[in-house]
C-alpha cells in the first residue's frame, strides 16, 4: 500500500518561459501506477476469475477491470491540472494515457454485454457506493485513510463476482469469491498498516491485527460451512494470518518489501483458492 510520489510537479520557469528539457515529464511515472497495493487488489480478481471461469466474458471483464486501474493515475493527473488552469507537458501524456486506458475499459464493457451469460453487472452496481466513497477520499487526498483503503480494495474485488456471473454462475459462489478476497483484504491492510507504524518506531497494535485475522478466518470459514467458498480458501487466509505472526515478530522492513511481499501474498490467496474451486475441495 506504499506509493512513491505520483508524478513530477512540472511547472514553469518564474518568467513563464517553457521547462526545459530536463524537466519533461516521466512517462513512467504518469502511465503506470506505482502503488503494490494497487496492483494486487486489481489483479488479485482478475487472476481468481480467470482462473476459475474460462469465458470471453472473464477476458471482456478483466480488461474492463484493468482499464479502469490504469485509467486512474493519468485522470488523475490531467484533472487537476485542468482545474489550476494550467497545461503542461505531463497534461498532453495524461490527457492519451486517459483516452488510451479508458478505451480498454469501454471496449472490454461493451464485450462483455454482448457475450455475458449472467447479470454480471449486479455484483458491479453492488460495489459501486464503495468505489464512490474511495474515489471522493482521493479526490480529497484522504486515500490513506483505513475506511478509504478498506473501500477501494473491496470495490475492485467485485471484479471476481462479475466475471463468474457473466460466465453463467450463480449467484452465491460468485459473491463468496467476492467475500474470500474482502477478507483476504481486511487482513493485508490491517497488517501493512501495523508494519508501517513499526517502522516509524510506533506501536504495531499488534493484539488487534491478530484478532483481525482470526475474525477473517472464522468469517471464511463459516462462508464454507455453507457452501459459499471452497475450504481451501480457509486455508489461504489462515496463510495471511500466519505471514502476520512471522512479520509481526521479525525486525521491521522497508515499506517497498512490504508491499512486495504482500502481493505474493494476494497471488498465492488467489491461487489456492482457485485450486479449490476446481478440485472441489
Amino acid at each position: 500500500m506504499t506509493e512513491t510520489r505520483d508524478f513530477t510537479e512540472l511547472e514553469y520557469a518564474a518568467d513563464g518561459s517553457s521547462p526545459t528539457l530536463s524537466q519533461r515529464p516521466r512517462i513512467r511515472s504518469i502511465a503506470l501506477p506505482t502503488e503494490h497495493g494497487g496492483w494486487g487488489f486489481t489483479l488479485e480478481p482478475i487472476i481468481l476469475g480467470l482462473l476459475v471461469a474460462h469465458s470471453a466474458t472473464a477476458w471482456e471483464i478483466s480488461a474492463a477491470a484493468l482499464g479502469i486501474f490504469l485509467a486512474r493515475r493519468p485522470v488523475k493527473i490531467f484533472s487537476t491540472d485542468l482545474v489550476r488552469g494550467r497545461w503542461l507537458p505531463r497534461s498532453a501524456v495524461a490527457l492519451v494515457f486517459s483516452v488510451l486506458y479508458g478505451g480498454l475499459a469501454l471496449a472490454g464493457a461493451i464485450g462483455a454485454f454482448f457475450t455475458t451469460e449472467g447479470p454480471f453487472w449486479i455484483p458491479v452496481l453492488v460495489a459501486l457506493p464503495f468505489a464512490l466513497f474511495a474515489l471522493r477520499a482521493d479526490a480529497h487526498s484522504k486515500n490513506r485513510s483505513l475506511v478509504a483503503e478498506l473501500s477501494g480494495s473491496i470495490a475492485m474485488g467485485a471484479t471476481v463476482a462479475a466475471i463468474t456471473i457473466g460466465s453463467g454462475w450463480d449467484f452465491l459462489p460468485a459473491f463468496g469469491l467476492w467475500f474470500v478476497l474482502a477478507a483476504r483484504d481486511v487482513a493485508a491492510i490491517s497488517l501493512v498498516r501495523g508494519q508501517v507504524r513499526r517502522l516509524k518506531g510506533r506501536p504495531s497494535g499488534a493484539s488487534t491485527i491478530y484478532a483481525v485475522q482470526a475474525g477473517s478466518v472464522a468469517a471464511v470459514a463459516i462462508a464454507a460451512i455453507f457452501g459459499a467458498v471452497p475450504w481451501l480458501a480457509v486455508v489461504a487466509i489462515g496463510l495471511v494470518g500466519l505471514v502476520a505472526i512471522v512479520s509481526l515478530n521479525r525486525p521491521p522492513v522497508e515499506a517497498k518489501v512490504i508491499g512486495w511481499t504482500q502481493m505474493g501474498v494476494g497471488l498465492m490467496v488467489a491461487l489456492v483458492t482457485a485450486a479449490g474451486v476446481n478440485l472441489g475441495i
